[in-house]
């Protein structure tokens, strides 16, 4: 069975969020990585959206660690949304949790006042 990704970004004033969907493996990081790649965070928040994720191995790890690295040092935030039990498992075995914004709500996606 092939895994199904859906990757949607939108770019707002304070930064960029990404929603993900589906499984985060070594198959469908690549496809995120090159997403992220092409933004720049200077001073900007990037936030994941992980709601719809049902899965993530080490490959998903490492991406957000070398993600949180540029993130810092270009100025900018890493902001991880909506992690379910299966990804925040893999972020508190591996001791990582700490080193996120894990939030339920973003802070970059307010709409404006009408």
């Amino acid at each position: 069975m092939v895994p199904t990704l859906g990757i949607n970004v939108r770019t707002h004033e304070a930064g960029t969020v990404i929603t993900i969907a589906g499984e985060l493996d070594c198959d469908t990081v690549p496809h995120i990585r090159r997403a992220i790649n092409a933004l720049d965070l200077r001073g900007h928040t990037l936030t994941l959206d992980f709601t719809d994720v049902t899965f993530m191995d080490s490959t998903a790890l490492n991406m957000l660690l070398t993600t949180r690295l540029r993130a810092r040092e270009q100025g900018g935030t890493l902001e991880l949304l909506g992690l379910r039990p299966p990804a925040l498992h893999v972020l508190y075995i591996t001791g990582t949790a700490g080193l996120f914004n894990i939030t339920d709500h973003p802070k970059n996606t307010r709409t404006p006042a009408h």
